[in-house]
């Protein structure tokens, strides 16, 4: 016999947030790449609809150590923990706006072996973004 599950409500919205240096420079390296402003921007937390129920949230880093107490960089400041991954309808714009707001590319845009043609660059503070579409 199988144990019944905990009946949960549904999720409302999920939010992807970013541990940022510079909010503002991310921010506008943000709309840069998105093409359209954020839906908040204050002190301590700028956000973006990704969709109808999906935010990017870019929150200062040290706002963060300030909220949970403690340091939370890594050694290296280098290593890659977070990936941003976008399908949108044209990837080669989203890369193209992304590399002229000054991010780094990794990958140029490529057929790949899951089913999606993906291009990848990397932030400011070391996210790595991902722009895709169905191949």
């Amino acid at each position: 016999m199988m144990a019944k599950q905990k009946e949960t409500g549904a999720i409302l919205t999920s939010y992807f947030i970013l541990y940022v240096r510079d909010q503002q420079k991310s921010a506008d390296f943000y709309e840069a790449v998105l093409g359209y402003g954020p839906r908040m921007n204050v002190p301590g937390m700028t956000e973006f609809d990704l969709g109808p129920q999906s935010v990017l949230g870019l929150m200062p880093l040290a706002g963060v150590e300030r909220l949970f107490n403690r340091t939370i960089r890594s050694e290296s400041g280098k290593n890659l923990h977070t990936e941003v991954y976008l399908m949108v309808d044209d990837p080669h714009c989203y890369h193209d706006r992304a590399i002229a707001a000054g991010a780094h590319e990794l990958s140029p845009y490529s057929v790949r072996d899951w089913g999606h043609s993906v291009a990848y660059c990397l932030d400011f503070d070391g996210n790595v973004i991902a722009f895709a579409k169905p191949t």
